[in-house]
């Protein structure tokens, strides 16, 4: 049996230099000495499955999945897209997960000290597995902007995090999106570290009101693309896969 084809290395032009001092916690994260290039292996190029089964079924709906006795206090919003690889191929069955702060701009989280209030009724985490198309739904509010001690004044944009399994540990993504219009994303010490504006606007969720739901949910759309796989076309089928 032949190995599966490796994937895509990172550009790694598109993505933050490691070391921004303007971004202060990156100069204790950032490494001191040069990546070293690897082949990827077995463990690398194969990850995890996932299965409806894995899921609750309110787990992408963070407005009902923590409701004790009532909704959230927030706006409202539906995010949605695809997930994609590099080669605009959808990926399908994927987990996608997200965490994000309440309407006030804090996170259910004991190191969380800002002084805006817990919501009792959200808990700001959902999941959910892309579908045939590779498109995947949350239901949420949106979270609040929050100060952080970058600066004596640093304010971090609305935003919420993501995460994707893709295929593969070498496809895992770990990233946020911020919500197109947003005043303080571009002066987000964390956004200026991005080289280039094409790279912020990925990161942006577009207003899309083809998908919101009257008297009910704003919808933003943020498409996600992974690394694709390195494979060569041969006789219409891919060669070493």
């Amino acid at each position: 049996m032949s190995k599966p084809a490796e994937y895509h290395q990172r550009d790694r032009s598109r993505h933050p230099v490691a070391y921004t001092p303007g971004y202060k916690t990156s100069v204790a994260r950032s490494p001191r000495l040069a990546l070293i290039s690897l082949e990827q292996s077995a463990s690398e190029i194969t990850g995890p499955t996932f299965g409806h089964n894995d899921l609750g079924p309110l787990d992408h709906d963070l407005i009902k999945n923590y409701a004790k006795d009532g909704d959230p206090i927030g706006e409202r919003i539906i995010v949605h897209g695809r997930v994609l690889d590099e080669n605009a191929r959808p990926v399908p069955n994927t987990l996608v997960e997200i965490w994000q702060a309440n309407a006030g701009g804090r996170y259910r989280h004991k190191k969380d000290t800002y002084l805006a209030p817990i919501d009792p009724n959200f808990g700001g985490c959902g999941r959910t597995l892309t579908d045939a198309n590779g498109y995947y739904f949350f239901r949420t509010v949106k979270p609040g902007a929050y100060p952080w001690r970058n600066l004596v004044n640093n304010w971090r944009p609305a935003h919420i995090h993501v995460s994707v399994f893709g295929h593969s540990f070498s496809q895992r993504l770990i990233t946020q999106l911020y919500f197109e219009g947003d005043p303080l994303i571009p002066i987000c010490p964390i956004v200026q570290t991005l080289p280039d504006a094409d790279a912020v606007d990925q990161l942006t969720a577009k207003l899309d009101l083809n998908a919101t739901i009257p008297l009910d949910s704003i919808a933003y759309k943020f498409d996600i693309v992974l690394r694709g796989r390195r494979s060569t076309l041969f006789e219409n089928r891919l060669e070493g896969n």
